[in-house]
């Protein structure tokens, strides 16, 4: 009855939840040679060894891989402002294949995927957890065991925006734990944290931090968008 729009700009397209052409040629999707941190795309040809970019040297991740399925710019930036704020969360259906296709060096069966927190004060203004969306659209299009609420924002944060590296850091110091009711799902297992969009890594970071003190087994990480200085 309704005719199928692209998510990008609402231009005529064949199937639901899909882009046009055009969209598909202004998302800056990541391919090739990545860092093993993040997933910001380096120079040079793959060779299936570890490296990681200068961000990921200076600050050494307690996470065991990471991986971006775009960078933050073009489309890529427009689509996660969408999904973000623009009350769109047809994207998180949108984006589960591509965040399949990035994550792909870092799936296993039993990995345990759970979204970066929304303290409740925020999930009540915006109505929905975007990287909620994106963890529980990735395990549908995977198969993989999804925990929605495993990890708890124990008090609310200010904004991430304009801050340094440093004071995004502090800004988390302390504000992530696991759920109490999940830690049994948790002990001696691989887990996936799912955001949106990976700035300086702050948040991933206490998210890390918090599975690990659960006594997790190895920590991924996964972004639908990853900012660079480059990019």
């Amino acid at each position: 009855m309704f005719p199928s729009r692209c998510v990008g700009c609402g231009a005529l397209v064949e199937s639901d939840f899909a882009l046009c052409a055009q969209c598909w040629r202004e998302t800056p999707f990541i391919g090739g040679t990545v860092c093993d941190a993040c997933g910001a795309p380096l120079p040079g040809a793959d060779e299936a060894v570890r490296v990681e970019c200068d961000d990921c040297m200076a600050t050494p991740r307690p996470w065991a891989r990471g991986r971006s399925a775009m960078l933050y710019r073009d489309k890529g930036r427009a689509l996660v402002l969408a999904l973000k704020h623009g009350d769109r969360p047809e994207v998180a259906r949108l984006a589960a294949p591509w965040l399949a296709r990035a994550a792909r060096p870092l799936l296993r069966p039993d990995l345990l995927v759970a979204p970066v927190p929304l303290h409740r004060f925020k999930l009540l203004r915006r109505r929905y957890n975007q990287s909620a969306l994106l963890a529980r659209a990735l395990a549908e299009q995977t198969g993989l065991e999804h925990c929605p609420d495993l990890l708890l924002r124990r008090r609310a944060t200010a904004s991430q925006d304009g801050r340094s590296a440093a004071e995004r850091f502090a800004n988390l110091d302390g504000a992530i734990a696991v759920h109490p009711g999940r830690k049994a799902r948790l002990v001696g297992r691989p887990v996936l944290l799912v955001d949106d969009v990976m700035t300086s890594g702050a948040t991933l970071a206490a998210c890390a931090e918090a599975c690990r003190q659960a006594q997790s087994g190895e920590v991924f990480v996964l972004a639908l968008a990853r900012v660079t200085k480059d990019h």
